[in-house]
This record gives C-alpha cells, sequence and structure tokens, in this order.
C-alpha cells in the first residue's frame, strides 16, 4: 500500500523541478536560475508555478533585491538538499565493495555436493578476506536455478545448467564425470580400476532427486542390455559414503564428491568400466545484478578457488 501511494504521488511531480528550486534559492533570481539552469525566462517561471502548486504555497515573494524564499520553502529546502546530494552521489560514483569492511549475507544455490566440496573452501577465505560476510547455502539443482535467480531467492547458483537464459549470465569452473567409490576392503578388485564384471557383481548405493531405485547410470547399462543391483536410494549424499565404507557396495557419484569421500574416509575410487558424458559446473547470476560489485567479488572467489577444477587454498 505505501508503495503505491508513492508511486501515486511521483506520477504528477516531476523531479527536474527540484532542481530548478534549488537554483531559485541560491540564485534570488529568476533571470539568474535560469542562466544557470540554462534554460529560458519563461521556462524557469512555469516550473515556478508548478512547484507553487505541487507545494501549496508561494515558495519565492518577490522583493526589491529579487525573489526571497517563504518559511515553508526554507523548510524544503532542508529537506530538499540531502535528498538531491544523495542522487547525485548514486549517479556519478560507481558503487564499491570492500571486503575487509563488508556486513553483508549471500544467498547462494546448490546441490548438497556442491556444497560439500565448496562451502569450506570458501568459508575458509571468507575468515580471512571478508570475515563480516555471511553465506546461506539453500538446496537447488537444474531445473530449479534459474526461478530462483529469477524471484530473489538466491543472487548465485552453482550446478550444471545446460541452458542459460538471455537474462541470467554464466561463468563456467571445472568439468566433472562418473566415478565409482568403494571401500577396497570389502569390495575386492583384481586392479584397482573395477572391471564391468565387478562393476555389476557388487550391490549398489543412488543418489537420486527422485529417490528412486533407477537413475542415469541404470540407463546407460540399459543400453547395452546391463542391470545392476541397486539396494538404496537417497535424495542426497549424506548418507552413501558411510554405508559404502561399512558395506560391500559401490557409490557412482560425480569424481569430485568422489574424492572428498575417498581422502575423508579412506575409500578408493575407480572410473567406470564403460562411457559416459562429462559435465561442466557453473556458476550462473542475474544479468541484473552485474553491476552488483559484492557478487562480482564472491563470483570470482570461486572462480580462484574452483576454475580449471584445480582447488587454491588460501584459508586457515
Amino acid at each position: 500500500m505505501i508503495s503505491n501511494i508513492i508511486e501515486n504521488d511521483f506520477r504528477h511531480f516531476d523531479l527536474n523541478l527540484l532542481l530548478t528550486f534549488r537554483a531559485l534559492l541560491e540564485e534570488r533570481s529568476v533571470t539568474r536560475a535560469a542562466q544557470r539552469l540554462f534554460l529560458g525566462q519563461p521556462a524557469v517561471s512555469g516550473a515556478l508555478k508548478r512547484l507553487r502548486e505541487a507545494f501549496g504555497d508561494e515558495l519565492f515573494v518577490r522583493t526589491s533585491r529579487g525573489i526571497a524564499p517563504t518559511l515553508r520553502a526554507l523548510e524544503l529546502a532542508r529537506q530538499i538538499e540531502p535528498f538531491l546530494q544523495s542522487l547525485h552521489q548514486v549517479l556519478t560514483q560507481a558503487p564499491v565493495f570492500d571486503p575487509a569492511s563488508a556486513q553483508r549475507v549471500f544467498r547462494i544455490g546448490l546441490s548438497d555436493s556442491l556444497e560439500v566440496l565448496m562451502t569450506p573452501e570458501i568459508m575458509g577465505r571468507l575468515t580471512v578476506a571478508a570475515p563480516g560476510v555471511k553465506l546461506i547455502a539453500l538446496p537447488t539443482d537444474s531445473t530449479r536455478a534459474s526461478a530462483m535467480l529469477d524471484e530473489g531467492e538466491i543472487e548465485l547458483a552453482v550446478g550444471v545448467f545446460r541452458e542459460c537464459l538471455k537474462w541470467h549470465r554464466r561463468r563456467p569452473l571445472f568439468q566433472w564425470r562418473f566415478v565409482s567409490v568403494f571401500n577396497p576392503r570389502l569390495v575386492k578388485t583384481r586392479r584397482k580400476r573395477l572391471s564391468m564384471e565387478e562393476f555389476l557383481r557388487h550391490r549398489h548405493v543412488l543418489t537420486s532427486f527422485s529417490a528412486g531405485l533407477h537413475g542415469f547410470i541404470d540407463e546407460r547399462l540399459e543400453m547395452q542390455g546391463l542391470k545392476r543391483d541397486v539396494v538404496f536410494s537417497s535424495a542426497n549424499f549424506a548418507t552413501s559414503p558411510f554405508i559404502v565404507r561399512r558395506t560391500p557396495a559401490i557409490a557412482t557419484v560425480p569424481d569430485f564428491i568422489g574424492r572428498v569421500w575417498r581422502d575423508a574416509l579412506d575409500l578408493e575410487m575407480s572410473p567406470l568400466p564403460f562411457d559416459v558424458p562429462g559435465y561442466e559446473v557453473s556458476l550462473m547470476w542475474a544479468a541484473a545484478r552485474d553491476q552488483d560489485p559484492g557478487l562480482a567479488w564472491l563470483a570470482e572467489e570461486f572462480a580462484q578457488a574452483f576454475e580449471g577444477g584445480g582447488k587454491k587454498r588460501t584459508g586457515p
């Protein structure tokens, strides 16, 4: 309701009249105000008439030395001048973002696997470079990220985006492929690389956004007339590594999360024994935020840490 009132009030008011008001106040002459504004005297007189109608006051009265402001004009001047100064600053100065002193909350959208990979590194960087900056991670995927950006639910999305709408921006970070992860003490292999026979012999755990027992890998196997035994499915990655650590089962996951599991839980990682396509993780944001220096800084932090697939530690 307040927004509508403001819009109605401004619809019939020309903000350029405030510049005329300011010139009249400082010059105390319609002629000199016109010269200052590079306008004709009739145009300034017409503007003064509209100002008087808008504010319901004479604003300026004739004297032997020109024109003098009324009390209402002096009162308005005290309120209008800070507004004009602020507006001038907004129009003439580019926005700046100082990470060291910034106090800001960013909302980013990404999958839980990318959250596990990225947020420890990014938070380490923020601890050093931007201690006043906070992050809120919200779950998203390729089907929801665009709408969440458009609705303002998130400012930055990270994920696999096959399409980028014309009002969005995208910056590639790194490529990934599916790999298999298992406990080498429970899943025995002739070599560290799984054969097709070994891959199909063991049971599997699956991460599926639909939480079903059939996923992309199953579709690829069916193309070869093959089938695996999926015994557990979850919509997130949190449980699977612990199941794999305790049971003779295999999880097929993006290589970036596979490396995290391998290093943290002493597991083994193997390429798949059949071909699957690779994928690209990108940053995506709304083009309307191109001039947001804070968001540009955060995107650059992600790029420095993960562009090309190499994580470069700078945090503690």
